[in-house]
């Protein structure tokens, strides 16, 4: 069963996209409909709700804590729009997300299927052939319009196809897709493998608003996951306060906190051939939790006057070291393979590199991979720049500056060596 979501825009064709979702729900997959506030006008709630088993919305203000507008396009294994009007057209290509639907459209991974339907004059203009020819050069499927009958007298290409063979296309991209990633897991230079990967950067709670953390955006992390499932890898990601979308085939898990981090680590790290530390653990967290928001009048006095003891003393205490832990809780056969990331800035002790060193022996770890970061560096951006030195050798790989995608594939490559 394949969970699909069925994107309905506002024209009169929507009535076709009834059938279509009969044909899928039918043939065994859960379908969810997001209708445009238009097409709503051409084919209620109430029919797509009693056909597809769900609730229908077309905000992204409905049942705001499920996220809708992130999760839908996140859990789908395709998305197919029909009809797919020129407005839609022309939102998706400029990448808004004024709806639910067109956030939809911009948080899936998945293969993602349009089936334009409007009146000739508007399929031939020249703004909709452009907004076609970027939706299909970012991989989307477009079906084209059959030529017929459209409202009115008029009768020409702009026909929404028929949802047979609609239902076809969809059926045809499920199976390349499920064949696709069945190819990958055995064929990849990692199949078989199991891999942990942690991204983002812990957040230490000061009180119920305030807290430690650093600016990691979990890209480079994300990166490494993505990579590594492509390579036919089962990878866990354990997240920390990232709004990155799943990478496919990959199971994603919150670790929010250094400890919730490290117990996740360690858990999954025990049936794990490798374990890629990317995310940015805090070294330290407040050893008291205020239950209560620490007010800005802190240690006012009784005249309203403010004092030397005005701001509170925030006592600090260190965070385990996961790294290490990791590393230690290894047996003889040295399994898993721990990879480490150092995001390191000179200093008067020493470089970036000489930093970096200095920490692999330390943790023990195979292979760590130093980053020097600042301003513009490496956090939140898209590219990175970094060295992988391995345990016992001399020999450095240098990597970038390029996108985090082929960071990740050189830290794969180095790995590889090791398995």
């Amino acid at each position: 069963m394949a969970r699909v979501v069925l994107g309905v825009a506002g024209g009169i064709a929507a009535y076709k996209a009834c059938s279509l979702l009969r044909l899928l729900t039918e043939n065994g997959h859960d379908v969810t409909v997001v209708p445009t506030a238009a097409a709503l006008r051409f084919v209620g709630a109430p029919t797509w709700e009693a056909l597809s088993g769900h609730p229908v919305s077309t905000q992204v203000w409905d049942d705001v804590a499920e996220v809708p507008h992130v999760r839908l396009g996140q859990a789908a294994d395709l998305v197919v729009v029909a009809p797919a009007t020129a407005d839609l057209l022309a939102r998706a290509a400029a990448g808004l997300a004024d709806d639910l639907l067109s956030s939809t459209l911009l948080t899936a991974r998945c293969p993602v299927v349009m089936a334009p339907a409007m009146h000739t004059e508007m399929w031939g203009h020249a703004a909709t052939r452009a907004n076609v020819a970027t939706l299909a050069a970012r991989g989307v499927t477009i079906v084209p319009p059959a030529s017929g009958r459209l409202t009115g007298a008029d009768s020409g290409p702009g026909r929404l196809p028929e949802p047979e063979d609609l239902y076809a296309v969809c059926e045809r991209l499920l199976a390349g897709d499920r064949r696709e990633a069945e190819d990958r897991r055995e064929a990849g230079p990692l199949a078989g493998r199991s891999v942990v990967v942690t991204a983002g950067g812990t957040r230490e709670p000061l009180d119920p608003v305030r807290f430690l953390g650093n600016r990691s955006s979990g890209k480079q992390g994300f990166a490494l996951a993505a990579v590594a499932a492509a390579r036919g890898a089962d990878v866990l990601l354990i997240s920390a306060n990232t709004s990155l979308p799943a990478p496919p085939g990959v199971t994603v898990v919150p670790g929010d906190t250094a400890l919730e981090m490290r117990d996740g680590v360690l858990s999954a790290g025990k049936a794990a051939d490798v374990v890629v530390m990317a995310a940015a653990v805090a070294d330290f967290r407040p050893r008291e939790y205020a239950t209560e928001k620490i007010k800005k009048t802190y240690g006012d006095g009784a005249d309203g006057g403010r004092g030397a003891e005005a701001a509170p003393t925030i006592e600090l205490v260190r965070n385990p070291d996961i790294l290490a832990e990791l590393v230690a809780a290894r047996g003889d056969d040295a399994s898993p393979v721990v990879v480490g990331f150092a995001a390191e800035t000179g200093d008067a002790h020493g470089t970036v590199l000489e930093h970096g060193r200095a920490k692999l022996e330390r943790k023990g770890c195979d292979l760590l991979v130093v980053n020097e970061v600042g301003a513009g560096k490496a956090f939140g951006q898209d590219t990175n720049t970094v060295t992988i030195l391995r345990q016992g050798s001399s020999h450095t790989v240098e990597a970038g500056p390029a996108s985090k995608e082929a960071i990740a594939a050189a830290v794969w490559d180095a790995v590889q060596d090791i398995l």
